[in-house]
């Protein structure tokens, strides 16, 4: 036995771990590590105690511990070191060895979509005016929420969601998004990632093929690599997603994600033709269409473009929303709108794959909903954002000197820039980071990379003050032209 490695001092003054944590900690890496090997006799309590000058109730306390915890055994002749099956190797380089090797195949084929950088940066895509939130008026409601709710409410809840939040929401849907649904329709999920992961699990199987739009959001395909399926992009053009005829036929979908009222991140608008069509196609084809309506609300221009699922009775519609964009992003909290004829049979699933959880904070948004400040939030929010976005669109005609195009103003909390490839807009997107933005690059958005349909800058303005705006632009203008 190596006598320098257990009778080497221990450390001492401010700061230092207590005796008895770092003798354990040793003879634990020792035996681990290989370096105490498997029957060798640990030292006496007594020898070991003169040596590191401890008292003989830490070094008993050691040994008990570690009897305890199965690295040593006591017989008639002292304490020796317990037989394990890999102690013999190093902790250190078996964890090196294992720890890629054994991860899922679907892990290692998830691409990264996206670089988010620093969300606090001005420009950030998707980020709300956060410094804008009523947060005296949410104090009130999780107040208001607390007192009324009975103990029970600190345990387990309906798997579902909260009733009153559920109804909230449905009563939401129909009068501003004119969905079809009823509360028992409505499913609680941890943000919108939560609804899209319940989409797959609940209605595809591993080996299927999704659709999902190009360039389109990130998530749904992590989602979408998370269940084994198949990912076929589909181009996006000016009137939304565009499905050849031919797809039907050779490469039908079960799952096809969508987010027409506002194209992610293209800004473009699902024509009603397409989406009639859509709709009679996958009922055909027996597919599910997941409408992933995350930022709706925020129309600019005219009224707001009603919800897909409410254009015919019982269409194949998966409805997807959150309110991490409408209130803030660390609420976690979306849903997800089953069709009638799919809810039945997936609620005895969804009883086993759910807890009923945050139910405070449930209580406390269907508070605020019924109470009238989500709606004044809203209306509040339409306002600041319709200003901002102009304002960022005044700055990139006065600023941006280089061939471009705008896409994407009608609605949301971002602009689409599109460039010519001579802008590599990866390269941009890092150089913005750098500058004090986080502007986000299109081609990350898209399974097809760098091409001239898919090269370019998507620009929040959610959570930049408009006189930001000019400099910013002036800024992100300079490392456009250094970069051409």
């Amino acid at each position: 036995m190596n006598a320098s490695l257990i009778f080497s001092p221990l450390a001492e003054g401010a700061g230092a771990p207590p005796r008895q944590q770092q003798l354990l900690t040793r003879f634990k890496q020792a035996i681990l590590d290989g370096q105490l090997p498997a029957g060798g006799k640990l030292p006496s309590s007594r020898s070991l105690c003169e040596e590191l000058r401890v008292s003989r109730n830490t070094v008993l306390a050691v040994y008990e511990q570690l009897i305890a915890e199965g690295y040593a055994q006591a017989d008639r002749q002292g304490t020796r070191v317990a037989a394990l099956a890999h102690a013999q190797h190093s902790a250190r380089a078996s964890v090196a060895r294992t720890g890629s090797g054994r991860q899922s195949r679907r892990v290692a084929t998830m691409m990264p979509t996206r670089d988010a950088g620093d969300r606090s940066l001005p420009l950030t895509p998707g980020m709300p005016a956060l410094n804008r939130f009523p947060i005296h008026a949410w104090l009130r409601a999780q107040e208001r929420a607390l007192k009324q709710a009975p103990p029970l409410v600190l345990g387990y809840g309906d798997p579902l969601g909260e009733p009153a939040l559920r109804e909230a929401i449905a009563q939401y849907l129909r009068v501003a998004r004119g969905v079809r649904c009823e509360a028992s329709q409505v499913v609680v999920t941890e943000g919108a990632q939560g609804a899209l992961s319940l989409c797959v699990r609940l209605f595809a199987n591993p080996g299927e093929t999704a659709w999902m739009e190009d360039p389109g959001y990130g998530g749904v395909r992590a989602a979408f690599h998370a269940g084994d399926l198949k990912i076929v992009a589909m181009p996006v053009d000016a009137g939304g997603i565009l499905i050849p005829e031919r797809a039907w036929r050779t490469r039908p979908a079960r799952l096809i994600h969508v987010t027409p009222s506002h194209q992610y991140p293209t800004g473009a608008v699902l024509s009603l033709a397409r989406r009639l069509e859509l709709i009679a196609q996958a009922r055909q084809a027996g597919s599910w269409i997941i409408e992933d309506d995350y930022d709706s609300e925020f129309r600019h221009r005219g009224h707001p473009v009603p919800a897909m699922q409410g254009l015919l009775p019982e269409a194949p519609v998966l409805y997807v929303g959150t309110f991490s964009k409408t209130m803030f992003p660390a609420l976690r909290i979306g849903f997800l709108v089953l069709p009638e004829s799919a809810g039945e049979g997936a609620y005895p699933a969804l009883a086993e794959l759910l807890r009923g959880g945050h139910r405070l904070e449930q209580l406390a948004l269907a508070e605020f909903i019924a109470g009238g400040q989500f709606s004044r939030h809203l209306g509040r929010m339409r306002r600041l954002y319709r200003e901002r976005q102009q304002a960022l669109r005044e700055a990139l005609d006065r600023h941006l000197a280089v061939e471009h195009e705008v896409q994407g103003g009608d609605s949301g909390l971002h602009l689409t820039v599109r460039l010519p490839l001579a802008y590599e807009d990866t390269v941009i997107s890092a150089a913005s980071r750098a500058a004090g933005m986080n502007v986000g690059a299109l081609s990350s958005f898209s399974a097809l990379r760098r091409q001239a349909a898919n090269n370019g800058l998507v620009i929040g303005y959610g959570n930049t003050s408009e006189e930001q705006f000019a400099p910013l632009i002036r800024r992100l203008a300079g490392i456009v032209r250094a970069n051409g």
